[in-house]
């Protein structure tokens, strides 16, 4: 399973970016789905999840109010809604694929990652 980030960037303090992942396979509607996020110098970190069907989302504390995760079945693509982000969002933002049904928080819970696509929040 390939996946493929779109729609990073560079954005001011304040701003919406909207991240999109479409996945090769159609197992896409089968299993759970995450964003995660990796700042320099830092771990990469969970910042939102989604159950198989849409019905459960999951969000870190510190972008939870401002991020909103969402799937499309038709179009086999998951979103990530990112609004009045801060400097602290700059990092490269990952999506994956869980081999679970039900929303999970840890890298190890999912085997299928994309490339990674770069936001970057600054004035």
């Amino acid at each position: 399973v390939q996946l493929v980030e779109s729609g990073g960037g560079l954005v001011q303090p304040g701003g919406s970016l909207r991240l999109s992942c479409a996945p090769s396979e159609r197992t896409f509607s089968t299993y759970a789905m995450g964003w995660f996020r990796q700042a320099p110098g830092k771990e990469r970190e969970f910042v939102a999840g989604i159950s198989w069907n849409g019905d459960n989302t999951r969000y870190a504390d510190s972008v939870k109010g401002r991020f909103t995760i969402s799937r499309d079945k038709a179009k086999h693509t998951l979103y990530l809604e990112m609004n009045s982000l801060k400097p602290e969002d700059t990092a490269v933002y990952y999506c994956a694929q869980s081999f679970h049904v039900v929303v999970v928080l840890t890298m190890d819970e999912y085997d299928f990652w994309g490339q990674g696509t770069q936001v970057t929040v600054s004035s």
